[in-house]
């Protein structure tokens, strides 16, 4: 009995040390090189669900992608620089901001890619007519498609892009595919739309796969939600929209009726060859082909519309956080207006301060949200910062139901506006493999200008007074949620 006694004490003493060892290391090792408050909400699962608070850790703790990845996103990196030094064909006789020249060498510091003049841009904003478009100029190309999405389905609205894909092989076109793994993998008909592929004889390939048996492992969230299309070299699209039915297929959506707004660019001109960049860096880390021979040979035409365009990626293959960097820097640059554009808006402390202080400065900044949301944690995350940003005098507009205003894009005063893949919360800004496109240029804000005033017209704005008399029960969900939003 003395033995057994002995034995049980020994087993609790090293259950107790094995505990306690665990919670010190946790407050050594998880705050290094970390956010507070992302260091926080680890040490706070830990703390209270230790075991399983490591196990989550263990799966989701690091940011960064395999340091294989690391190294090709700097070779390519290396490779732009080199490639494109002098290539700033920026024309001067046109009036710029003072502090624009500051933001490009930022983006030039960390993402590689040059502000390139002597392109033009046109908004596209009706989801099917944006497919077709997308559609027509595949069936135009004549050396070689570069197709990327995050998510990427065949299905009833997207088939005739699927129909331009095929056609173009049939012609001798060259089509590559790239789509995020665990994103399509988790909409409906991702089987049926890797048979379509392969029948259609396109090359294709899965972003950032999580297939542990194959040895291809990261962390499981670190997604490319990148979406972009380059024809030929010459023709380019991007923005938000995924290359799917806009309900997403899924039958929870349709019973709710839900329908995805989007907005994307077509673009021409020398910034094609950096989105084209953009597809290479990813066709690189998925099969380490280097394709220098079409970007090599493709040189787009200068446009007279005159658009000063400059390309940049941001993900877990960087070592900054390039697209919050960015957003910041030009919130704190505006002079008089702001307008932001975000389906998931959950913004860290420093977006957070730079928008209220916007506002403090005297400036008119709006934001644009959906009225519903089609994920419930992000959606009360986001609605917890509604109530410090309406204090501070930020003019909220909600997108009526049933739609999911999932555009992305931003205007600074009458000078700068950015488009792209980027949301404006902590997962676009940590970990999820990104690409936004920076313009100057008065026409294309005012063109964006006419698309907000779309938005605004099918809003209703939010007060302060309404949110203040929100029941109980919202209040406890949206505070709840905002604890997760720092490992989101």
């Amino acid at each position: 009995m003395a033995d057994l006694s002995t034995i049980t004490l020994a087993l609790i003493a090293l259950v107790f040390g094995v505990d306690l060892l665990v919670r010190v290391l946790a407050l050594i090792y998880i705050p290094r090189n970390r956010r507070p408050t992302t260091a926080m909400a680890w040490l706070m699962a830990i703390f209270f669900l230790p075991y399983l608070g490591i196990l989550l850790f263990l799966l989701f703790g690091s940011n960064k992608l395999p340091r294989r990845r690391r190294q090709k996103q700097a070779e390519i990196n290396r490779f732009i620089l080199e490639t494109t030094e002098g290539v700033d064909r920026v024309r001067r006789d046109h009036v710029w901001p003072s502090w624009l020249d500051s933001v490009v060498e930022l983006n030039r510091r960390l993402g590689a890619m040059p502000l390139v003049g002597g392109n033009s841009a046109r908004l596209l904003e009706e989801y099917q007519d944006t497919i077709r478009a997308m559609a027509d100029e595949v069936r135009r190309a004549q050396r070689y498609v570069h197709v990327e999405f995050y998510i990427l389905s065949w299905d009833t609205m997207s088939a005739p892009f699927f129909d331009a894909m095929e056609d173009a092989v049939r012609r001798g076109v060259t089509v590559r595919v790239l789509m995020d793994h665990i994103a399509s993998l988790r909409t409906p008909g991702f089987r049926r739309t890797k048979r379509k592929l392969d029948r259609i004889g396109v090359s294709w390939r899965v972003m950032l796969p999580v297939q542990p048996l194959r040895g291809r492992w990261q962390r499981p969230d670190l997604r490319n939600h990148r979406k972009l299309l380059v024809v030929d070299g010459q023709v380019a699209f991007m923005g938000s929209q995924n290359m799917v039915h806009r309900t997403y297929n899924r039958v929870i959506n349709r019973e709710r009726g839900l329908k995805w707004k989007d907005l994307m660019v077509r673009l021409e001109g020398p910034i094609v060859t950096g989105i084209n960049a953009i597809f290479i860096t990813d066709w690189y880390s998925e099969t380490d082909e280097l394709l220098v021979r079409e970007s090599e040979n493709a040189v787009p035409r200068e446009r007279p519309e005159q658009l000063d365009c400059q390309v940049v990626p941001s993900g877990p293959g960087f070592e900054g956080e390039n697209n919050l960097r960015l957003f910041n820097a030009l919130l704190y640059y505006a002079q008089e207006r702001i307008v932001i554009t975000s389906p998931y808006f959950v913004p860290d402390d420093s977006m957070t301060y730079a928008i209220t202080t916007a506002v403090q400065r005297g400036l008119h900044v709006e934001l644009f949200v959906s009225e519903v949301g089609d994920q419930p944690v992000v959606y009360h995350a986001q609605r917890s910062y509604y109530e410090t940003l309406l204090k501070a005098g930020v003019r909220i507009f909600m997108y009526r139901a049933p739609y999911i205003l999932h555009a992305k894009h931003f205007t600074i005063d009458d000078d700068v506006a950015v488009i792209g893949s980027s949301n404006m919360d902590i997962r676009s800004f940590t970990l999820n493999a990104e690409v936004s496109l920076m313009v100057r240029g008065p026409e294309f804000v005012t063109a964006l200008r006419r698309v907000e005033q779309g938005y605004r017209e099918a809003s209703r704005e939010l007060t302060l007074d309404e949110w203040e008399k929100r029941r109980i029960g919202g209040r406890v969900l949206d505070n709840l949620a905002r604890l997760t939003s720092a490992v989101q």
